[in-house]
């Protein structure tokens, strides 16, 4: 009888298990007839837990964005049957491109060793929203509806274009180019949104906007065509390496409004004449487009050699350079403020003042730097000022050399220097200063210790603190406050001893505290080994820092870590289900990175950056 209820209880253990199988399968989701350019969304649902997940081709539609992953489960017990629902969803924006009926392929994943598809999906792609009412209608129609039928728009690229307007093609690394948008456009448009931002790589880029947010319209004749142009977007790059730096195409979405003619049909009703006359057969209909400028490149040329000062730092454009002083006599101790000042247009936010040398008796504190710069057409110009705090400590007649400021000019093509005028500087005795004329030691914060004299202090007058001779410590009101600071230091130092004791008992809070402390050490050393590109080490190190902190960060051991028990726990402690897919995924990003095609380097650098990135989120979400 033991054995039978053994049996029995093995059973009753396992039903609950059983009852959560099913089978695994793909279902698509996504509307049956769409329009010529209409975007819609196509969904890919598996009810299990899976890898590997392969999207289909999408060939006669283009992906707008995807693939964005989403999750869900679910446990349910009935009557002490447990089931559990799993769904995962993989979801695209797409857009159709021409008319017809097409087939979208099989999606396909990897659930448990076993590859599953999707059965494929059948889309119908109309001409416009009036071909689709009839469609879905069966193929009937009103004589009204015949009378809005369209043919099909077409806007073609003489009726709308964006085009981009360099305003050098030419330029030397550091010299800025304004790269203006404008649109040209013979038909009404709306809902004009930036579809592609170009990437400006080589480039430091900032917007201008002296239009605040506002499109600029004017009219324009291009071969003998008159269009309507509003200046889009505008933009100043400033090139930081020589070569032919490409300035990838910006895409722009809108809406045109075309005007059509209603289908001109005989009859002899007067009325039907009267209304089919072009004045009143107009009809509009809108038409979404997605159009790019051409791609550009620019001839980025290097700073020359020959005539560069030893002191130049990178400056590029035309300046005016300055130097001053709030004033040239002063007492010690007493503050001063010098000032320098760089102004003009070029690459002024970039830019590096020059340091004045200050005599070693000066206290100088780091300069505050200041910026004002505009950027609109003409590029960036502006003014930059570095304003130093300077303190004397010893009397005297002291001198600030002269300061110089270099700059490469580009539309002389030389170099410029430009310097201040020398400054002297009149230091009286101030009150309560006991240094003397000859100097004697103080303390700096840019010298450290200084010995500026040789000479003998003076002799103190001033008035002493004497303190009785017969003064005893011992029993005096300060001897006891002495004795009950101590005590309480003691009893404080003893309770902190005691908490720590039991932290340290605490093995999961100490592994919790140390967590971030090794992740780092361990991202120490593979940065390391990515430096001498030893890919075993780095791929070992990055494992390691990967799975140890998130071992100690949520109690879990070694023995039973896994992507599932990761991802559990970390949905478990709160933190959001897209954070946990994207440390879930650093994971397999690190198992598989090695053994992955392609620059080894630009793997190992992206994957320290991704884990890095993963690690400080997962930390700030904790």
């Amino acid at each position: 009888m033991k054995r039978i209820s053994l049996i029995g209880l093995i059973i009753a253990l396992l039903l609950p298990f059983a009852m959560m199988a099913q089978d695994p399968s793909i279902k698509v989701s996504a509307k049956r007839q769409v329009t010529v350019g209409e975007q819609f969304k196509i969904a890919f649902e598996v009810n299990a837990d899976g890898k590997k997940f392969t999207a289909p081709s999408f060939e006669h539609f283009s992906i707008v964005g995807g693939p964005f992953n989403s999750s869900s489960s679910s446990v349910q017990i009935v009557n002490g049957s447990m089931s559990r629902t799993v769904n995962n969803t993989y979801s695209y924006v797409l857009r159709a491109e021409k008319e017809g009926d097409f087939a979208i392929g099989s999606a396909s994943i990897v659930v448990n060793g076993n590859t599953i598809k999707s059965e494929p999906y059948q889309i119908s792609v109309v001409k416009d929203a009036s071909s689709a009412s009839v469609a879905s209608q069966g193929g009937s129609q009103t004589s009204s509806q015949s009378q809005q039928t369209t043919t099909d728009p077409k806007v073609s690229g003489q009726d709308l274009f964006l085009k981009v307007f360099p305003s050098k093609r030419s330029a030397y690394i550091g010299e800025p180019v304004v790269l203006t948008y404008k649109l040209y456009t013979r038909v009404p448009v709306s809902q004009l949104s930036v579809s592609k931002m170009p990437s400006y790589g080589g480039f430091w880029m900032k917007e201008a906007n002296e239009n605040n947010g506002t499109l600029r319209q004017s009219s324009e004749v291009v071969n003998g065509i008159e269009y309507t142009t509003a200046e889009v977007k505008k933009v100043v790059l400033i090139p930081q390496k020589s070569g032919k730096l490409s300035v990838e195409p910006m895409g722009i979405e809108c809406v045109a409004q075309i005007v059509t003619q209603r289908s001109n049909q005989q009859s002899n009703d007067p009325f039907d004449i009267f209304f089919n006359d072009p004045f009143f057969s107009r009809n509009y209909t809108n038409v979404q487009k997605n159009i790019e400028t051409a791609p550009l490149t620019l001839d980025v040329k290097s700073l020359p050699e020959d005539g560069k000062p030893a002191g130049f730092t990178g400056a590029v454009g035309n300046y005016n350079f300055s130097a001053s002083i709030d004033r040239t006599e002063a007492a010690t101790n007493e503050a001063l403020n010098l000032t320098l000042t760089v102004s003009g247009s070029g690459n002024i936010e970039l830019l590096n003042l020059p340091a004045p040398v200050f005599p070693p008796d000066f206290e100088v504190y780091d300069p505050k730097i200041t910026s004002s710069v505009d950027v609109n057409s003409q590029g960036t110009n502006g003014t930059k000022k570095a304003e130093y705090l300077i303190i004397p400590r010893r009397a005297g007649d002291f001198n600030i050399p002269a300061v110089s400021f270099s700059y490469f000019n580009p539309s002389k093509n030389q170099y410029v220097t430009l310097a201040s005028p020398e400054m002297d500087i009149k230091i009286h005795k101030g009150s309560g200063d006991e240094s003397g004329e000859g100097g004697g030691l103080y303390a700096s914060n840019q010298e450290g210790i200084k010995y500026l004299g040789s000479d003998i202090r003076h002799i103190n007058t001033t008035d002493l603190k004497l303190k009785p001779s017969n003064t005893v410590f011992f029993a005096s009101p300060l001897y006891f406050m002495t004795i009950a600071a101590l005590l309480l230091v003691f009893v404080i130092a003893l309770m902190l001893l005691k908490k720590q004791r039991q932290l340290k008992q605490d093995v999961a809070l100490v592994r919790n505290k140390k967590a971030t402390k090794v992740a780092k050490g361990r991202l120490k050393s593979a940065y390391k080994f990515m430096k001498d590109n030893d890919q075993t080490h780095f791929y070992e190190e990055m494992s390691q820092a990967l799975w140890g902190y998130i071992s100690d960060k949520l109690g879990i051991e070694r023995s039973v870590l896994s992507m599932d028990t990761v991802k559990e726990a970390m949905m478990c402690k709160g933190i959001e289900e897209e954070l946990s897919d994207q440390f879930v995924d650093t994971l397999n990003t690190c198992e598989f990175a090695r053994f992955a095609p392609g620059d080894a380097a630009a793997k190992m650098e992206g994957l320290y950056e991704k884990g890095l990135d993963v690690i400080m989120k997962v930390e700030k979400a904790i």
